[in-house]
């Protein structure tokens, strides 16, 4: 297993990207291991037939950074909430009284 980098080795900090991205060009190809016509975004694929997925490193250009995702929520705003799982169910027993 490969250990997670701590803050001193990752890489230095980039500024704000304002220059908008580009849309992702739709590709397709054959599943490497089943054969099966796919299409995926930017050279980037995974099958739904037997679950073949190519490595993110294989596409046509870099994955933009999450600061450069429009759709990201302001620093500072909290994740929302989670809510208890399981759902509550019906109570055990009868469902009507005799």
């Amino acid at each position: 297993m490969t250990r997670r980098p701590h803050r001193a080795h990752l890489p230095e900090e980039r500024p704000e990207s304002t220059a908008p991205l580009t849309p992702p060009e739709l590709t397709e190809a054959e599943c490497r291991r089943c054969g099966t016509y796919i299409a995926g975004l930017d050279g980037r694929y995974a099958c739904g037939v037997c679950g073949w997925v190519n490595d993110h490193s294989e596409g046509h250009r870099r994955l933009p950074r999450a600061d450069e995702d429009p759709d990201r929520p302001p620093k500072g705003r909290r994740r929302p909430k989670q809510l208890p799982w399981p759902p509550p169910g019906p109570a055990e027993g009868p469902p009507y009284p005799c």
